[in-house]
């Protein structure tokens, strides 16, 4: 089980705060109380010790028990000293000082009890001896000479002065020069003998006391004492430092428990709020899986909104770049997008650092260094700033963003990460219902080309049946015309007959034009030339009630198409319009170049980002209601009495068929304008020359790619027509197997292969590697855009048409061989 540093730390904290506790305790204390209490019963018995001195001295005492009992007690407490003294130095010379002084003064006391002992026997011996001579003394002078020896001893006694000690010896040589009396001369030698003692004992008994009570007992203990008292209050000084220091460390645990209670509590908040903001991502996504098509973009914008009331945004999008953009905002009251929001934050999270998640946070944009990122952010308005970057399969930015405004509220980062899976959930909806609504738009040309299939049957048995009908009643009526003359009724009736006719053979072009499967090669066209031709067209035809004006902007605006398909577009448009105003009115055309940024819905179709011509024609008719408006555009649906339903059925077949869409707005009273989006081609081929006999090859071998078989073949006889050898390939990995091979075999190669732009210059690059010298042309639809170094670093020479025309090929093939002989020349 691995130890964590906190709970290592546990019996640390514990070590450190016994520690505190026991210095603060200060257990010295007691050793310097029991040595200061062992000083005071010292000097205790010591006083009593030399009161009892003095007492025995006075004759107080009848035997020396206080004493010994005294002096046994000092010497007790000297032993007790023993503990302290281990503790400095000064102390232990003291006491070992005071422990000889002690040694001496027992000795002094021994000495002083033995000379007591004879002075008070001897004393009492005096008093009793002088009193039994004063009482025997007849005549009363022996009494005066004892009472005088007794009073000079008395002094003595108290005064062992020298003056005191030479009048007792006066006193006991005059009392010895007398002659005893009869019966008391063994009394009076007995009493002389005791004073002479006495004379001598009185002051060495003194001197023994003095010698004594000089003794320095009282300053070694004063000493000691002193000593102890110092260690005494440094203890005391020291524990109430450690008691500080144990309240500032229990004071700072406190405090780390209350910040342990803190951290403890933001964290079950936070896990709280976590699991709330998964709850809530949880319904998001569950709500996001559940919700049909129309619904999903609505679902979006509610998961934004609830996204950002918990994240503490202003502002909530998702952008998914890429050909099908798609872009939702969520702001609160007063807090909308600034111009170029968010589309500015999809570049700008390129140059923030990212978390594994893909998730960039910004707490505060103030405090960002200065550079155009926090420029940039701040210019929007932003205090705080989190998103969600990836990039999708097609190497476009997708992104959700949270905006704060000041001041900021948003929420941590631990709780931010939980947004890459709301992001994912959002992406994987938006993904599914751009499949929903491929599979929508699929199914829609499914049944369309079921219908065109339909009406291509029908017209293919009315141009073999109805056809023959209609031209024979029209020649036979021109005959008639012709016998009977323009003039008369009869003639009047035979140019309305042709003209039914004439109308019944147009209906038939049309239904012919709409069931027939276009498949005709494109070619470059102008569409402002095809325009203006189309309106000197309208002006012969349209009614003179009808003003037709066209507004064209400057520059040619190219497009790849069929021109008569194109043409007809306008016709029909402009044919209606004029129909909707009854034969009298204006109606507007106008041409102009767009560039579309990001994926646009039309009324009828939606634009992907690119290039586009708009040809718009408007008129001031009638106008037409939402329900009609629905269904303008099916077939044979019309609103017209003489109208047969394919007008408008066949522009949106042909404009759907040029890769554009279409636009229709109408109000009743108000008029319609019919709006037809074709894209544009970025260079317009020059127009084709014929094949002249410099242009045509000498067998030259061409290495052909093309995934149809059928164009294959087709594109093999042109080559073969133009002198050359070709050598076809439907298989890109064939093709270079076979470079590989022998890269000597071809002279040049040829990529029509490929459903992209992309994975065609992928094959380019990897012939050229495989055979370097050899020239690559590729042939691309007029729409696809590449780009030059790209194609220089694949080795591509020449870029043609898709698909391919013979001048063209010839002309770039033509240059390739120049190219060859250029290079045969320089190496040789």
């Amino acid at each position: 089980m691995r130890i964590t540093p906190t709970l290592a730390a546990v019996p640390l904290l514990l070590l450190l705060l016994t520690w505190l506790l026991v210095r603060g305790i200060n257990p010295e204390a007691e050793t310097f109380d029991r040595a200061l209490g062992t000083l005071d019963d010292a000097l205790r018995i010591e006083n009593a010790l030399r009161r009892d001195i003095l007492a025995s001295r006075a004759g107080l005492l009848r035997n020396y028990d206080p004493l010994v009992r005294d002096s046994a007690g000092l010497r007790d407490l000297m032993g007790r000293l023993d503990e302290v003294a281990a503790l400095d130095p000064r102390i232990a010379a003291s006491v070992g000082d005071l422990s000889a002084l002690m040694v001496r003064q027992d000795e002094l006391i021994e000495d002083f009890k033995s000379k007591n002992a004879l002075l008070q026997n001897s004393l009492a011996y005096f008093g009793v001896l002088g009193s039994r001579l004063g009482a025997t003394d007849g005549d009363g002078a022996l009494a005066a000479d004892v009472g005088a020896l007794a009073a000079a001893m008395l002094r003595l006694t108290l005064d062992t002065s020298p003056t005191i000690a030479r009048d007792v010896q006066d006193r006991l040589e005059a009392l010895g020069g007398r002659p005893p009396p009869p019966g008391d001369a063994a009394p009076l030698r007995a009493l002389l003998a005791h004073g002479r003692l006495l004379h001598d004992l009185l002051p060495a008994t003194d001197g023994v006391l003095k010698t004594l009570f000089a003794l320095p007992t009282g300053r070694e203990q004063a000493a000691i004492r002193g000593i102890v008292l110092d260690h005494q209050m440094a203890s005391r000084e020291e524990a109430r430092k450690f008691r500080i220091l144990l309240y500032g460390v229990s004071v700072a645990l406190l405090g780390l428990l209350i910040h342990a209670g803190l951290q403890l509590r933001a964290g079950a908040l936070s896990l709280r709020r976590r699991a709330a903001f998964e709850h809530l991502i949880a319904g998001i996504s569950a709500r996001l899986i559940t919700a049909r098509r129309p619904r999903v973009g609505a679902q979006i914008e509610r998961a934004l909104a609830d996204l950002a009331s918990h994240v503490g945004a202003d502002r909530a999008y998702v952008l998914f770049g890429g050909p099908a953009r798609r872009l939702h905002v969520w702001s609160r009251a007063g807090a909308a997008c600034p111009p170029g929001w968010p589309d500015r934050a999809a570049a700008l999270s390129a140059g923030f650092d990212r978390t594994l998640d893909g998730l960039i946070h910004v707490r505060h944009v103030a405090r960002l260094p200065a550079g155009p990122a926090r420029d940039a952010l701040a210019a929007a308005g932003l205090d705080g700033w989190a998103c969600v970057a990836s990039r999708g399969s097609d190497g476009a930015t997708d992104i959700m963003g949270f905006d704060a405004l000041p001041p900021s509220r948003m929420i941590g980062p631990d709780q931010l990460s939980l947004l890459r899976t709301a992001f994912d959930a959002i992406a994987n909806a938006v993904g599914r219902d751009q499949l929903e609504h491929e599979r929508s738009r699929l199914e829609e040309r499914l049944q369309q080309a079921r219908r065109m299939e339909t009406v291509g049957a029908l017209a293919s048995g009315i141009a073999h049946n109805f056809n023959n009908i209609v031209g024979a009643i029209l020649g036979y009526t021109e005959m008639a015309e012709a016998e009977i003359g323009p003039d008369g009724r009869a003639g009047r009736h035979l140019r309305g007959i042709r003209g039914a006719g004439e109308r019944a053979r147009d209906l038939i072009g049309q239904i012919l034009a709409y069931g027939r499967r276009r498949a005709a090669p494109r070619r470059p066209v102008e569409v402002q030339a095809l325009v203006a031709e189309a309106a000197s067209l309208l002006r012969a035809s349209l009614p003179p009630g009808v003003e037709l004006v066209l507004e064209q902007e400057d520059g040619a605006a190219m497009v790849a198409g069929e021109a008569a398909q194109i043409q007809q577009v306008v016709l029909n448009l402009c044919n209606n319009a004029a129909q909707a105003m009854d034969g009298a009115g204006r109606v507007g055309i106008e041409v102009e170049r767009h560039d579309v940024v990001q994926a646009q819905g039309l009324s009828h179709g939606s634009l992907a980002p690119g290039r586009y011509v708009r040809i718009a024609v408007s008129d001031a008719g009638r106008g037409i209601d939402a329900e009609t408006l629905s269904r303008i555009f099916e077939p044979f649906f019309t609103m017209r009495q003489d109208g047969n339903g394919l007008g408008l059925a066949t522009v949106r077949e042909i404009v759907q068929e040029h890769g554009g869409a279409i636009d229709v707005w109408s109000r009743p009273g108000q008029g319609s304008r019919f709006a037809a989006w074709l894209p544009c081609i970025i260079e317009a081929e020059p127009p084709e020359a014929p094949v002249v006999a410099s242009m045509l090859g000498h067998g030259e071998a061409v290495l052909l790619i093309d995934g149809d078989r059928k164009l294959l073949l087709r594109d093999e006889e042109m080559l073969a027509a133009l002198g050359y050898e070709p050598i076809g390939f439907t298989s890109g990995a064939d093709a270079q197997a076979a470079c590989r091979a022998s890269p000597d075999r071809f002279d040049v190669l040829i990529i029509s292969h490929g459903s992209s732009a992309q994975e065609a210059l992928d094959l380019a690059a990897a012939l050229h590697e495989a055979a370097p010298g050899l020239p690559i042309l590729l042939a691309l639809p007029s729409s696809e855009r590449i780009d030059a170094d790209a194609l220089a670093v694949a080795g591509v020479f020449g870029v043609v048409r898709r698909p391919l025309s013979s001048t063209n090929v010839a002309a770039v093939l033509g240059n390739a061989r120049s190219r060859n002989r250029e290079l045969a020349d320089a190496s040789a």
